[in-house]
């Protein structure tokens, strides 16, 4: 079970303290509990916990995306980053830590050890130095994918003020959404990342993208799944209706004695692209009500008329 860390806890500051705060309260715990010198039955233990929260909060950048999950948790407690909890927060160089997620808990992990390493940083070349790779997670809808559009996405850039304080500001872009793009894939928009340094160009934004869950629509790959309710009737005489899809409702056949379960394909229905994915209906038997009295006697009709045994093969009677 990952549990919650109040990394603000940790170190005995308050969750307003500046940097330098943060770096004064970090060197005196790390020497009180350093395990070659520390007496403290406990030191080890420590210590790490004095690192992985001065991991987050020395970094402007990790601290405003842990800021954004708020003060309402509590330390110890059960604890599941909520979906898109980071999206928008800009990072810079490598993805969300230079630092090896192995060394420290579970919940830094799930916070900051899924960022996949991408290329950056910059490079030096006489006096000249290139901006910043900058990476940042984004949602968009499946809808978004399936058509290709232009987005104004809002991004929050951390910043360090003059008082040492952590905050962010906003940057609004209009970033356009290739038609096909899958969850995982990137939109590099070139010379949107760091400013550079003595003439040299600036680095590039890479934007990785993220499905917002639908309501209707499950997505694998490239492919999509729908759970279709169908009635009883539908599914054992056979029926031609009506199904959704991202790009319109289309009249699909169903097979006579169709169970929960059964896949339809609808080839290359599902993300667009050099190699489309498939859309696949899977019906869902749903069962009507039995409060009414007709219903009750069409139901006791059914049982006595057709014989049928769900349990069958089971061994059971």
């Amino acid at each position: 079970m990952t549990q919650y860390k109040d990394y603000y806890r940790i170190l005995g500051v308050e969750r307003t303290a500046t940097q330098d705060e943060i770096k004064r309260a970090y060197r005196k715990l790390a020497r009180k509990y350093h395990p070659d010198v520390s007496k403290e039955p406990d030191a080890e233990e420590r210590f790490k916990e004095v690192n992985e929260a001065n991991e987050v909060l020395k970094d402007p950048e990790k601290r405003a995306a842990y800021d954004q999950l708020g003060a309402q948790w509590k330390a110890g407690q059960e604890f599941r980053p909520p979906p898109g909890w980071d999206e928008g927060f800009e990072f810079r160089g490598g993805g969300y830590t230079d630092t090896s997620a192995e060394q420290f808990s579970d919940f830094f992990d799930a916070l900051f050890g899924g960022a996949r390493a991408h290329p950056g940083g910059g490079f030096r070349t006489s006096f000249h130095m290139q901006g910043e790779d900058r990476h940042a997670r984004v949602l968009i809808d499946l809808e978004d994918s399936y058509r290709g559009t232009t987005r104004t996405i809002t991004l929050r850039v951390p910043e360090v003020t003059t008082e040492g304080r952590v905050t962010t500001r906003e940057q609004s872009l209009n970033v356009r959404i290739p038609k096909g793009i899958r969850g995982g894939q990137q939109i590099r928009l070139a010379g949107q990342g760091g400013q550079g340094v003595g003439g040299g160009a600036a680095g590039d934004l890479y934007l990785e993208v993220e499905l917002r869950p639908h309501p209707l629509y499950r997505v694998d790959g490239a492919d999509v799944y729908l759970d279709l309710p169908v009635a009883p009737w539908e599914a054992a005489l056979g029926a031609t209706i009506e199904a959704p899809t991202p790009t319109g409702a289309v009249d699909l056949k169903i097979p006579p004695d169709s169970q929960t379960g059964r896949k339809l394909r609808l080839k290359g229905r599902g993300l667009p692209g050099k190699e489309p994915g498939d859309f696949y209906v899977v019906l869902k038997l749903t069962l009507p009500s039995a409060r009414s009295d007709e219903a009750k006697v069409l139901y006791r009709e059914m049982k006595s008329k057709l014989g049928f045994d769900p349990r069958a093969g089971l061994g059971v009677t």
